[in-house]
Parts: structure tokens; sequence; C-alpha cells
């Protein structure tokens, strides 16, 4: 159908801003075997070598010899999105903006917010699962609660018992989260040297990152969110564009432009993922 919002006495030269949502899971997992894939259905094998082990030498002994031991592991592009669109000849003369464009801007956010769903959807592959439905409360906890700070801390140290390296660990939490957070002193700190150093905050020296695309789940009329967090080992992530193409309608006047993408991702390392299953409290 015609772009029918473009039909006023005065054309603007400028096009409406959207409010679209923070997108941030993409840019936290690794893509070191994106270059590897092609079509729909195709996988990448991953060899990991298992421990190897450490033994005393003694002199004029003969030393043992260890076969290696490797497991594999398959990424596999499962995922295929497309876009369609049109703009009419008329629709676009009339309004006097480059409609092409910004409708080209507009299905690459769409299928940016579809990859950024389906990542946050590994929380349920993580090693670490604290699913016990934390209440999570922005003033002091009475029993049975837990600051947003606090969790924040217990997830750090979860990560230490798992030899998660230090270097690199994010959390992605919801926004009502965050707000509850900002209230608390030590992060209050972090966000002011921030200010004043540009070094992304932290807590506990994990990165702190907000999103609406968080996993969700209702109990008995309660919301819970997922958090999740890890460093970018844990999930492995290709993308192809497959197909981008722009061509005549053959119907009525006017271009037509359409795209395919295919991706997958894999959860490598499951011990350097964490969910955390919180509600909000008062």
């Amino acid at each position: 159908m015609a772009v029918k919002n473009f039909i006023p006495q005065i054309w603007s030269s400028r096009l409406l801003k959207h409010l679209d949502m923070n997108l941030v899971f993409k840019s936290l997992v690794n893509t070191d075997y994106e270059g590897e894939i092609k079509n729909f259905g195709d996988t990448v094998r991953v060899n990991q070598i298992g421990p190897i082990g450490v033994n005393d030498w003694v002199k004029n002994r003969a030393i043992d010899v260890q076969d290696l031991d490797s497991t594999q592991a398959v990424l596999t592009i499962d995922q295929a999105r497309y876009f369609a669109f049109q703009v009419y000849d008329v629709d676009a003369a009339q309004a006097n903006v480059n409609l092409m464009d910004a409708a080209m801007e507009r299905a690459a956010y769409s299928l940016a917010k579809d990859i950024d769903t389906f990542i946050a959807g590994k929380y349920k592959e993580a090693g670490i699962k604290l699913d016990n439905g934390y209440t999570v409360v922005s003033g002091e906890a009475s029993t049975g609660e837990i600051t947003a700070y606090d969790l924040i801390v217990e997830i750090s140290s979860k990560f230490d018992e798992k030899n998660v390296p230090d270097s690199g660990r994010w959390l992605v939490i919801p926004p009502w989260f965050h707000a509850m957070l900002l209230k608390s002193d030590e992060y209050k700190m972090a966000v002011e040297n921030y200010k004043t150093t540009g070094v992304i905050p932290r807590v506990a020296g994990i990165q702190i990152l907000k999103s609406n695309n968080l996993q969700t789940k209702t109990e008995s009329n309660t919301l819970y969110h997922y958090l999740m967090g890890g460093t970018n080992m844990a999930i492995s992530f290709a993308m192809q564009v497959q197909t981008t193409e722009a061509i005549r309608s053959s119907t009525n006047f006017a271009d037509v432009v359409r795209g395919l993408v295919l991706y997958g991702a894999k959860v490598f390392y499951p011990e350097a993922l964490v969910s955390v299953k919180v509600k909000r409290g008062e």
C-alpha cells in the first residue's frame, strides 16, 4: 500500500525519529566462525580439547604420553529472516526525502531486534542458573529480599567459583533493575566516575547493560525477568547476509527491496554464562 502519511500540504525534508529499543546482545557474543558459513542449514564444527595432565618427571624414567581427548561442538545456521517492501514512485517524488534509505534503515533495525531477542533466549542454556526467584529491592532488604547491588556481587562470586575470566564480564538487566541500582551509593560512585573518566560503570567487576529484550515469565500473576550475564566466550554467533536486491515491481510503478539474512548461535561455554530469575520488589 502507499505511504499515506506522506500526503500533507507541506512536505518535510525530515523523517520522525523512532523510540527504538536498546539492542545490546549482539555486541556480547563472539563471531569467530562467521566467515565459515554460506547457506541455511550450514554447520560449523569446532573441536574442544579436554584437560591435559601434568606429571612428576624422574630422571631415566620414560614419560607417559597422553592422547588428546577432544569433543566436537556444532554451530548450526538455523535461523532465516527476510524483509520485503516497496516504495511507489509517486510517494518518493512527493515526499522529497529518500524514502528508500529510511525504509532500509528500519528494515535493518527490525532484523537487529530479531537477532537481539534470539541471543537473549540463550539464557536457558546457562551453566550457572540462579532460578529460585530473587525479590529485588532498592532500599534495605528484608528477609527473602536482596538489593540490586548485592545480587550483582553474588553473581560475581558465582563467576569466580567457575573460574570465569575477570576480563570482559557483563550483565544485562531490565530498566527497573537499573533504576534500583542507581539508588545504591556504590553504583552512584561508579556513574560519577564514568562522567569524569569515560570508563563504563562496573559493579563487582561486571559491566552493566540494560535491555527490554530480556526474557520474561509470568507465574501466579507475578512477572519474572531472567537476567543474563557472562563473557563473550560463552556464546558464538554467525550471520550471513544471503541476498539483498532491488527490483522493479512487475505489477505497479514501484521499487521493491528485499533481503534474506541467515544466522545461528551456540553456547560453547555454558559455565561462562549465567541466568538469574528475578522479580521486582517494593
